[in-house]
C-alpha cells in the first residue's frame, strides 16, 4: 500500500504554471496531444508532468520518457529530482534508439542475434558499406561513397521507402549504379548479421520487429509503461512512431508534446504527419494548447503569426505574449550580398555600441553558403562570431579542395595543395600521393612532370590519374591570373561536382557553398590590382580570413547559424539574411511541394527573437542577375514590419 507522502502536494502547481500549462499537468491521462508553440515553456510543462505522475504514486519504472538527445533526458529528469527532492532511478528516460537498445540488450537473441551484440556509429556504418559497394561493384563505374550509401539506408529505413523509387527521386545522378546500390545494401545486411552488429537504424527496427513478433513481450513492455510522454513529436519518423504506439498499445496514457509549426527535419526522415494526423490514429485524444510565449515580443508573434496562417497544413493557434509591445521587425531591402554583409556589421556595431551583449546577437540563414560574405565582413572589422551551422567557410573540406587547384597555379610547390588534390583521386592514397611529390617537387616543371608520372599509379588509378593530369592542363590555359573564377568554374563543372555527390550526403548545400565562392570570386576586387595577380591577392586575403580566426575565442562572439541550427535557441537582436525567393525559400522546395516545411522554418527564424528582428533580402546577386524578396515577406501585410531602402542611413 503507498505511503501517504506519496498522495501529498509537495508542489504548487498553480503558483509555478499558467493555467495552459496547468491544465496540461494536472489531467489524469488517455492520449493526449500537446501544441506547444515556440517559447510557451514545452519543457517546464513535461518536467511538471512527470513529478505530478510520481507525486501521484505512478511507480517510477512505469514511466517512459522519450525525448531527441539523452541530454535532453537528463536535464529533465535531474530538474524533476530538484523539484520533488528524490532520486528518479528506475524511471526510463532517453532517445528512442537509447530505449530500443535496453529492450534488444534482454532480448535480441529471440532474433538470432548471438549474445553481446555489437553497435556500429556512422563511422563504423561507412566503412562497412564502402565495403559492400567495392565488393559488388564494377571498378569503372562510379558510385555513391559510403557517407551518401549510410544516408540512403537511413531514409530508406526511416520512410520505409523503396529504394528504386528513392534513388529516383532524391539521388538521380546515382540511377545507372542502381543495382549495385542494391546489392550492396543486401550484402550490408548479411555482414551485419555474420558479424552479430546493428546499426543505430537497427535499434528500432529490430525492437518494431520483435514486439510484433513477440506478443508476449509487446504485452510485458506495454503493460510495465503506465505514462508514456514524447518531446519533440513533431520531428518523429514512421519507425519512431510504430514503436511508440506499440508501447502505449496497453493503458493509451501516450502525451504526445510537440508543434507542428516547427517540423523543420523532413529531411533526415521527420514526417509532420505524424502529430497532423495524431486524432486521428487517437481518436478518443485531447488535446491541449499551449500558446502563451514567454521568449518575443508582441510585434515579432504578431509577423510570426501573420506567416504561419499561410500554411494549410496546420493545427491553428495563434501566440500571445506577456512581454510589453516593442519595436516592430524591419525589412531592409540591399543592393547585393556585398551590401548585405556591411549592413549586417553596421547592425552589430550599432547593438554593441547600445551595450547588448555579442552573444545575444544573432545572425540567422537558410543554407551555410549565405554566411561567406558576412563571415568575411565581420572578420575584417574585428567582431568576433562563431558558426553554428558548420566550420567556418573557408575551413571546410570542399572549399579547401576547389581552392587548392588555384593555389598549384599559384605557386607549383605548395606540397599541401598538391597532396591534397593528389588523394581525391580515385586508387591513390598517403604514399602513393607522397612518392607522386617527391617526384613533381624535384623537376624546375612541376607541371611537366606530373604529366610523366602515371606509371607510379596502380593500375586501377591510371584512368582517373589521366583524368586528372588533363584537367590540370586544360586549367593552365586559361587566364587563371586575371580571372580564377574561370578556374573554380571549369573545375566544379569537369569533375568536382561528381566528385562531391558521389562523396557527401550534404552535397547540393557544398556545392552551392562553391557558387557562391566563385561568385564572390567573381565580384572580388581588391584596392590595387597591378598586371597578372588578381589571383595572387584573392588567395592572400583568403588565406588571411582563416589564419585571423585562429585562437579567437568564439564562446563570447556573434553567432551565426543556419535556421536549423537555431532551432530552440533565443537571442535578443536576430538578423534573418539571403530572403529571395529561390534562395529562402528555397529553389529545390518550390519545386518540390516543400514550401510549407519552408514557411514552418522562416517562422522558427522569426521567433528565435526575443526583443529585435530584421529580416534582410538583396535585389542582385551581387551582378546583374534580378532577385525577388522571399514570398515569406511579401505575403505579410506590411502594417507588421517597417520597411527600409539601404540608401537610408541605417
Amino acid at each position: 500500500m503507498p505511503s501517504l507522502r506519496i498522495f501529498r502536494e509537495i508542489l504548487d502547481y498553480e503558483r509555478h504554471l499558467n493555467p495552459e500549462q496547468l491544465q496540461v499537468v494536472m489531467y489524469p491521462g488517455g492520449p493526449m496531444l500537446v501544441l506547444a508553440g515556440a517559447g510557451t515553456g514545452k519543457t517546464r510543462t513535461l518536467t511538471y508532468r512527470v513529478a505530478r505522475l510520481v507525486e501521484r504514486g505512478v511507480p517510477k519504472q512505469n514511466i517512459l520518457l522519450l525525448t531527441f538527445t539523452n541530454r535532453a533526458a537528463r536535464e529533465m529528469l535531474h530538474r524533476v529530482e530538484v523539484l520533488l527532492g528524490e532520486d528518479l532511478r528506475g524511471l526510463w528516460g532517453g532517445t528512442f534508439h537509447h530505449i530500443g537498445h535496453l529492450i534488444l540488450r534482454r532480448h535480441a537473441g529471440l532474433l538470432g542475434y548471438r549474445e553481446g551484440f555489437s553497435i556500429i556509429d556512422r563511422e563504423d556504418q561507412k566503412e562497412l558499406l564502402e565495403t559492400c559497394i567495392s565488393e559488388v561493384s564494377a571498378e569503372e563505374r562510379l558510385h555513391p561513397r559510403g557517407a551518401v550509401l549510410a544516408e540512403i539506408v537511413s531514409i530508406k529505413n526511416s520512410l520505409s521507402a523503396d529504394v528504386e523509387e528513392l534513388i529516383e527521386l532524391r539521388y538521380p545522378q546515382f540511377a545507372d549504379t542502381l543495382s549495385e546500390i542494391k546489392q550492396a545494401i543486401v550484402l550490408y545486411e548479411v555482414k551485419k548479421r555474420r558479424q552479430n552488429l546493428m546499426d543505430f537504424d537497427d535499434l528500432l527496427i529490430n525492437t518494431i520487429r520483435l514486439l510484433s513478433e513477440h506478443d508476449e513481450l509487446r504485452e510485458f513492455y506495454a503493460t510495465r509503461f503506465e505514462h508514456i510522454l514524447v518531446d519533440e513529436y513533431q520531428d518523429t519518423n514512421l519507425l519512431q512512431v510504430k514503436m511508440t504506439d506499440m508501447l502505449a498499445s496497453v493503458h493509451r496514457n501516450l502525451m504526445v508534446v510537440g508543434d507542428d509549426a516547427q517540423s523543420i527535419y523532413s529531411f533526415r526522415g521527420a514526417d509532420v504527419r505524424n502529430i497532423l494526423n495524431f486524432p486521428e490514429r487517437y481518436p478518443d485524444a485531447t488535446i491541449f494548447k499551449l500558446t502563451t510565449n514567454y521568449r518575443s515580443t508582441p510585434d515579432i508573434l504578431a509577423l510570426s503569426n501573420g506567416s504561419i496562417i499561410h500554411n494549410r497544413m496546420q493545427f491553428h493557434k495563434e501566440l500571445t505574449t506577456v512581454k510589453p509591445p516593442g519595436r516592430r521587425p524591419v525589412v531592409i531591402s540591399v543592393r547585393d550580398l556585398l551590401q548585405q554583409a556591411e549592413t549586417v556589421a553596421n547592425l552589430i556595431e550599432r547593438f554593441l555600441a547600445e551595450g547588448v551583449s555579442a552573444a545575444e546577437i544573432a545572425v540567422l540563414y537558410r543554407s551555410h553558403y549565405q554566411s561567406m560574405e558576412v563571415q568575411i565582413e565581420l572578420q575584417r572589422r574585428g567582431i568576433p562570431f562563431e558558426v553554428r551551422s558548420g566550420l567556418r567557410f573557408f575551413e571546410q573540406a570542399h572549399i579547401k579542395d576547389i581552392l587548392s587547384y588555384l593555389r598549384i597555379l599559384n605557386n607549383p610547390y605548395d606540397e599541401l595543395s598538391w597532396k591534397r588534390l593528389l588523394k581525391m583521386i580515385p586508387g591513390v592514397g598517403q604514399v602513393t600521393a607522397n612518392r607522386l611529390w617527391e617526384v613533381i617537387s624535384e623537376q624546375s616543371d612541376p607541371f611537366q612532370s606530373l604529366r610523366c608520372s602515371g606509371h607510379m599509379v596502380q593500375k586501377r588509378a591510371r584512368e582517373p590519374f589521366g583524368v586528372f593530369v588533363s584537367l590540370v592542363d586544360e586549367i593552365l590555359k586559361l587566364p587563371y591570373q586575371q580571372k580564377p573564377e574561370e578556374v573554380l568554374q571549369y573545375v566544379l563543372e569537369r569533375g568536382y561536382r561528381d566528385y562531391l555527390f558521389n562523396t557527401y550526403p550534404n552535397a547540393e548545400s557544398r556545392y552551392e557553398d562553391i557558387l557562391q565562392l566563385i561568385r564572390y570570386t567573381q565580384h572580388y576586387m581588391p584596392e590595387s590590382i597591378p598586371p597578372h595577380s588578381k589571383l595572387e591577392l584573392l588567395l592572400s586575403d583568403l588565406s588571411l580570413e582563416r589564419v585571423d580566426t585562429e585562437g579567437e575565442d568564439r564562446s563570447t562572439g556573434v553567432t551565426l547559424s543556419s535556421v536549423h541550427q537555431a532551432k530552440g535557441l533565443e537571442w535578443e537582436r536576430v538578423i534573418l539574411i539571403g530572403l529571395n525567393d529561390g534562395r529562402f525559400p528555397s529553389k529545390k522546395a518550390l519545386f518540390t511541394e516543400g514550401e510549407e516545411e519552408e514557411r514552418r522554418l522562416f517562422y522558427v527564424a522569426c521567433t528565435r527573437a526575443k526583443d529585435e528582428l530584421f529580416l534582410i533580402y538583396t535585389k542582385t546577386d551581387n551582378g546583374y542577375q534580378q532577385l525577388k524578396p522571399s514570398r515569406f515577406i511579401t505575403e505579410l501585410p506590411t502594417n507588421l514590419y517597417e520597411k527600409i531602402e539601404v540608401s537610408d542611413e541605417y
